[in-house]
């Protein structure tokens, strides 16, 4: 996967939150954001990155999307990673 990849994943997940009026509500309230401002920011990789965290938050979502756009489930975690503040810290 490339970074381009990734920003394709978001930007269909951000697709299918918004076609959902009850998702998309919970996405703008967890986020503080409007219409407007997603609008303004979905071609911005650092929000694109945080419509996969949201997402990635909820298995049922994760599943629903990647069935509902043929992926692998593993697919949003894996382009997560490759959009800014997505590498995975090590703790040890």
């Amino acid at each position: 996967m490339t970074p381009q990849n990734a920003e394709e994943i978001a930007l269909s997940a951000l697709g299918w939150i918004a076609a959902s009026d009850d998702l998309m509500g919970v996405f703008l309230g967890a986020t503080g954001s409007s219409l407007e401002i997603v609008r303004a920011q979905a071609s911005d990789p650092a929000f694109l990155g945080s419509v996969l965290d949201f997402m990635l938050m909820d298995d049922s979502w994760v599943s629903e999307f990647c069935d509902a756009n043929s992926l692998d489930y593993r697919q949003p975690m894996i382009a997560r990673q490759l959009l800014p503040g997505g590498d995975v810290p090590y703790w040890t």
